[in-house]
């Protein structure tokens, strides 16, 4: 892993009352001034954005005065103050999200075609002008950084991961600027459940940039609105299961596809430290713990929101428009990392979808015995839950006891009846061998890949739910226990949720048609699939009670 090139200093944001704009200033600098007119300037916080002229109306049609501020400079500040002409607005987040969205919405209706761009345009010409040494500083150590990242890749090594966000759409700017091509693949990873917004704009940067090549990415086989019905129940914070079905595992299926004989790809994230505490420990450059394969680079990874605004609107870099409504973060709709503010949004530009979303939430709550469903979703509480209470989580559950009559034996009775298939999870632990066990009980054995000894004897009929595990000779039988019953759990629960195919970095494992599939011609035994996921399967930890046993 690199941090090379990550040099840039870090900033507070100033306000000049003479230019009418934010100033971006680097705090080791004993002369605070403003470097367009040298005049005073005053400090206003440690990061802003910029409020187009939707986003305005939005906010003037919520404290009941349309068009007040259409020619006057807003901003928002880090904490969604707003600031109109370097003065805080004294109104907060709760109270803007406290107003009545349908009212908000005819309000905007009636107003929109008064509202005038004219000012914000004059305004954003001249926080450009002012800050033009930040965007070169930024933008020259950006451009390097890629360059210096990319030189031991080929093109046909590396990607763009697209998201419709502000932050993906100035990587691939930079990317682009850097190499001095556009033929550099990107993948959008649709998860289903984008903005209405983020489609329309997928659909125009790929008419405006028809050299490079978008690929859109999806889970077609899956519905999100049925697995939090009846399998999951809605994703949290603690738990978001949709990034790993939706977004993660497609994405890596892609990867597979598209690199089959890279060991290793280079991949250009638009993640930033400011954006949470979580991201602000990222390295710069480091090895994805999601798709193994992925080598994911951030440029822009000490940028701040401002640096972001002021490169696109220097650039004329083509934007989702959601964030020209007012929406802060673009990316799922009902993702539980929303901020209320993202929800008041969503509650305006997407009524219907928010509407049938609030009912899952609704009957989920009430399925798992909330005694007032509605004040449940109203104050968050589905954000924070935790695991499978509530859930049917039969299927992650081994139910076993120890062989009477043999050493080291168990016998199992399993949620679903052998097949074939049982015996693809076991090729991590070795070879698998067909024709040497005893026929009459219908044994297959594990062959230890560096000693040619069993080391597992698997003994069941084939449509029987009855199964016994003898572990032979082997060093640690205890590990071997575990290993063996992380796989039994893999064979219950498996839901084709592609965490497994994601880990894999020699693309040794496919789940297709409801099969699990281990090609032993790729399997390097390394045991990663088994291993990464507490109790060997991804379902098993979205689903974990404190009172299963494990």
């Amino acid at each position: 892993m690199s941090n090379i090139g990550c040099i840039i200093p870090q900033i507070n944001i100033y306000y000049c009352q003479k230019c009418n704009v934010p100033v971006l200033v680097d705090e080791s600098q004993l002369r605070k001034r403003c470097p367009d007119c040298n005049g005073e300037i005053n400090y206003v916080g440690t990061d802003a954005r910029v409020v187009y002229p939707q986003e305005r109306l939005l906010l003037e049609c919520a404290i009941g005065k349309p068009l007040e501020y259409m020619d006057r400079s807003v901003w928002n500040l880090k904490g969604n103050k707003y600031l109109v002409d370097g003065k805080i607005l004294n109104i907060s987040v709760k109270q803007l999200t406290s107003k009545n969205p349908d009212e908000i919405r005819q309000c905007i209706r009636e107003y929109k075609h008064r509202n005038s761009y004219e000012f914000f345009r004059e305004n954003i010409e001249k926080f450009i002008q002012v800050n033009k040494y930040r965007l070169n500083l930024i933008t020259d150590e950006a451009c390097s950084y890629i360059r210096n990242i990319c030189s031991d890749y080929t093109l046909d090594s590396m990607f763009v991961s697209f998201s419709g966000g502000k932050d993906s759409s100035v990587v691939s700017d930079l990317v682009i600027k850097a190499l001095g091509t556009t033929d550099i693949l990107h993948i959008f990873g649709d998860t289903t459940l984008e903005l209405g917004s983020t489609y329309d704009y997928v659909k125009k940067f790929k008419q405006q940039n028809a050299n490079i090549l978008l690929r859109n990415v999806r889970n077609k086989e899956k519905d999100f609105i049925e697995l939090t019905k009846n399998s999951f129940g809605p994703p949290s914070r603690v738990m978001r299961w949709c990034c790993t079905i939706f977004k993660t595992g497609p994405i890596s299926r892609k990867i597979d596809a598209l690199f089959k004989n890279k060991r290793e790809v280079l991949t250009f994230y638009g993640i930033r430290r400011s954006e949470s505490v979580v991201r602000s420990k990222y390295e710069r450059d480091y090895e994805s713990p999601k798709i193994t394969k992925q080598r994911v680079v951030g440029p822009i990874i000490d940028w701040k929101d401002i640096d972001v605004w002021l490169y696109i609107l220097a650039n004329n870099v083509l934007i989702n428009e959601a964030y020209e409504w007012g929406y802060t973060r673009v990316g799922c709709w009902c993702c539980p990392n929303n901020s209320s503010w993202s929800e008041f949004m969503s509650k305006i530009y997407e009524p219907e979808r928010y509407k049938e979303w609030r009912e899952v939430l609704i009957d989920f709550a009430t399925k798992i015995g909330k005694p007032d469903p509605e004040d449940y979703i109203e104050e968050g509480g589905w954000k924070a839950r935790q695991g499978g209470n509530g859930l049917d989580v039969s299927r992650t559950k081994l139910n076993s006891q120890n062989c009477t009559t043999e050493q080291n034996a168990k016998i199992y009775e399993l949620t679903r009846p052998i097949e074939d298939e049982l015996y693809e999870l076991f090729k991590p632990l070795g070879v698998i061998d067909k024709d040497s066990g005893r026929r009459f009980i219908n044994e297959v054995l594990i062959i230890d890949n560096k000693t040619r000894q069993p080391i597992i004897s698997i003994q069941g009929n084939i449509g029987s739910n009855k199964l016994k595990i003898v572990t032979l000779s082997n060093n640690n039988p205890t590990l071997l226990e575990k290993r063996i019953e992380c796989q039994i759990t893999k064979y219950q629960a498996c839901m084709e949720c592609l965490a497994c195919e994601s880990i894999c970095k020699f693309d040794a494992i496919k789940i297709r048609n409801n099969k699990y599939y281990i090609d032993e011609k790729k399997c390097t035994h390394c045991l990663e699939c088994v291993s990464h996921f507490t109790n060997g399967c991804y379902v098993k930890k979205v689903l974990y009670t404190k009172k299963q046993e494990v």
